[in-house]
């Protein structure tokens, strides 16, 4: 049985904007406040796997010193690539392409932005870490630090829901969403908390 808790950074420098793989802010002191507050003083982990980006990263590496955790930093946790959006904020990609956007959240698999990774591939590369993640025999209780795009991809994994729904889902900087995997079987059992118990 393993228990897997992925957690979304908190907020980065420069706001809410859009960010993959090439834009990559370090945390605000907002979002380091964020991410301390959700995990506590309580270490409820054997070990961490995080998004190599560093607004993951950097909270990964002090959460792992400061408990003696092990640390894996994993190149398919990083955020869907946003093409041409990326480092934009909604309210400007609207502005430029009202059509465009609007398009996007209909459809997010078939109208995705110029340069965009192509999310069906996304979901695939996040659903084979999940399973490498939840098949290691490595601690029973992981960490994942990612992204709100990983996020929602390893809950479309598990919940087997079609990508096209995945931006249905809201998931707040610094929310917790845990599952369970047991006997090759993988439940939901919370999401977006954003404190543990």
């Amino acid at each position: 049985m393993a228990t897997i808790d992925f957690i979304r950074h908190g907020e980065p420098e420069g706001g809410r904007l859009y960010r993959g793989a090439t834009v990559d802010d370090p945390l605000s002191e907002k979002g380091w406040r964020q991410m301390w507050q959700a995990v506590g003083e309580t270490c409820h982990w054997d070990r961490i796997v995080s998004s190599p980006l560093q607004r993951c990263l950097a909270f990964a590496e002090a959460l792992a010193e400061r408990h003696g955790l092990p640390l894996e930093s994993d190149a398919e946790l990083r955020e869907v690539g946003f093409g041409d959006w990326e480092g934009l904020s909604p309210g400007e990609v609207e502005q430029r392409d009202p059509e465009g956007y609007a398009a996007f959240y209909r459809d997010p698999v078939a109208c995705r932005p110029p340069g965009a990774e192509d999310l069906l591939h996304f979901g695939r590369r996040v659903a084979t870490a999940y399973d490498r993640i939840a098949r290691s025999g490595k601690g029973p209780r992981v960490l994942v630090v990612a992204h709100a795009g990983v996020v929602r991809a390893a809950l479309g994994h598990v919940l087997q829901a079609p990508p096209g729904s995945w931006y249905r889902v809201k998931v707040d900087n610094a929310g917790i969403t845990r599952f369970l995997h047991h006997d090759g079987i993988d439940q939901l059992l919370f999401h977006n908390r954003r404190r543990l118990p």
